[in-house]
């Protein structure tokens, strides 16, 4: 009767929803998500900061101490303001992504510009393509090089790529580049003194000899 009533329909539903909210459980309380980098800054753009969190409290949090910060805190996309509200699309934010924290009664404003602008050391806009990037490095190769060398490497739309490599020379190698191109100059002049000099004596000549032949008669 014991193990007839174990089979009871009732008592084995109750067992499977038992054992289906144990594992939605185990399901749903997973790991929590790594810490990933992103960059803040104030409403002002003054202060800029990298702090890594796993959600957005805890970035705000974080901000909330790094910047000097107090009140209800917002976060929106510094690039055009959009308000990051919810965990989910907190999550789908990419790494490094510029985000601007705001206190109670501070509004996005876009840059001074009125464009986006990107200098050295700063970040492309994520949806850009390139189409060519052109890079310059300088460098030497003997400490004792009076000027460096130059490396221009430029590649287009990802596929094609060309480089120029300018070496330079240190102050003895200059010297003998210039005594070398002075000799060189030298020698040409002296070809070219050569050559009317002997244009200039076949001339004489031919005058002398039609002299003596009476076709041309002196003064």
């Amino acid at each position: 009767m014991e193990y007839l009533s174990a089979l009871d329909p009732s008592g084995l539903l109750r067992s499977v929803t038992s054992m289906s909210s144990d594992l939605g459980r185990k399901v749903w309380t997973s790991a929590p998500p790594p810490p990933r980098p992103f960059r803040v800054c104030d409403h002002k753009r003054a202060t800029r900061k990298g702090l890594t969190a796993a959600t957005r409290r805890q970035l705000l949090d974080k901000a909330q101490e790094t910047l000097k910060l107090s009140g209800v805190l917002t976060l929106v996309l510094e690039e055009d303001g959009t308000t990051v509200e919810s965990e989910d699309f907190f999550q789908l934010l990419e790494d490094d992504t510029c985000l601007m924290v705001l206190e109670l009664g501070q509004s996005w404003s876009p840059s001074r510009s009125g464009v986006l602008s990107y200098g050295l050391g700063r970040e492309k806009p994520k949806h850009s393509k390139d189409i060519a990037r052109i890079t310059f490095d300088v460098y030497k190769q003997n400490p004792r090089d009076l000027f460096g060398s130059l490396n221009i490497k430029a590649t287009f739309y990802g596929l094609y790529s060309m480089s120029c490599d300018i070496q330079g020379l240190g102050p003895k190698k200059i010297l003998r580049e210039l005594l070398r191109w002075a000799s060189a100059l030298l020698q040409g002049l002296g070809h070219m003194l050569l050559g009317i000099s002997s244009t200039l004596r076949h001339a004489v000549e031919g005058t002398e000899r039609w002299q003596r032949q009476g076709r041309l008669q002196p003064y």
